[in-house]
């Protein structure tokens, strides 16, 4: 067998041996994406107890994650309700900062006489602490469901703003020159050209948006106290704090923990499958 045939044999024994690698590093990321943080949970748990026990460390400092499991389903009636209204607040919160960012976003684009006169106060709004503004919210808000979802709304629609602002004016510049060129309205130019492309960053700033709801209201609930409605997650934490019942704390958190990551979860589901078949960022790439 001559050289020149040898050689399209070996590239092919080439082209093989590096697809198999790839497709292994593939099946090797899968499974650590998975196990990897189960691993790191475990040790944590681990360690924590071995802390606990070792340290001989009371109950009413720092429970072990074994009691603080055991009062979470002990309590689960007592916390599930708080959860319930916690999440009412963040899921209402979320959607006012949707349709209000949303909504800003599309007038700025419009008219950026309104871009320059009120992008700046939204600004302003996004820099000052939620903890200094509250107090104020719930002076001059009657209603204290309303308190708490004004002060869970303003920290969760700038990055909706912000990122559908940008996204709208990211439009393709050759593709604007195209649409005027063959008499597009500015509706039209809005509706199939400027929204498309600024889907991907209204899902970027909708996953950042859907964690800083649950921020504002756990922050608004601690803010109210017991002037407030008296039964989210973080009015129950300060109740426990109060009684020295710090298993119920942490149980507490590990709910609001959970809850945001179930939020962000969703978020991401909802963005991979409304961009999986045509955007890069969900498009799937070769090891």
């Amino acid at each position: 067998m001559s050289i020149a045939e040898e050689r399209p044999i070996e590239a092919t024994e080439i082209v093989d041996e590096d697809e198999a690698r790839r497709a292994r590093a593939r099946r090797l990321d899968r499974i650590g994406k998975w196990t990897l943080p189960v691993l790191v949970m475990i040790v944590t748990l681990f360690l924590w107890d071995r802390l606990v026990v070792w340290n001989e460390i009371p109950h009413y400092i720092l429970p072990g994650p074994g009691l603080v499991f055991e009062t979470l389903i002990k309590d689960w009636a007592i916390l599930f309700d708080a959860l319930l209204v916690t999440l009412q607040i963040t899921l209402m919160a979320l959607a006012v900062a949707v349709i209000g960012g949303v909504g800003l976003a599309i007038l700025f684009t419009q008219s950026r006489w309104v871009e320059m006169s009120f992008y700046p106060y939204a600004v302003i709004l996004q820099v000052t602490p939620i903890v200094a503004i509250a107090p104020l919210i719930f002076i001059y808000v009657d209603s204290r469901l309303a308190g708490l979802l004004l002060c869970a709304w303003l920290v969760a629609f700038f990055p909706v703003l912000s990122n559908t602002t940008l996204g709208l004016n990211s439009a393709d510049h050759n593709l604007r020159d195209l649409f005027r060129i063959y008499g597009a309205t500015r509706w039209q130019r809005l509706r199939y050209l400027q929204l498309p492309s600024a889907l991907p960053y209204f899902l970027g700033g909708l996953r950042i948006a859907g964690g800083l709801s649950l921020i504002g209201a756990v922050v608004a609930e601690y803010v109210a106290g017991t002037g407030g409605i008296g039964s989210g997650l973080a009015f129950r934490i300060l109740e426990a704090g109060y009684r020295l019942n710090i298993p119920r704390m942490f149980a507490a958190l590990i709910l609001i923990a959970v809850t945001g990551v179930v939020i962000f979860a969703g978020l991401s589901f909802l963005s991979h499958m409304l961009l999986r078949k045509w955007h890069e960022s969900a498009l799937k790439r070769e090891g």
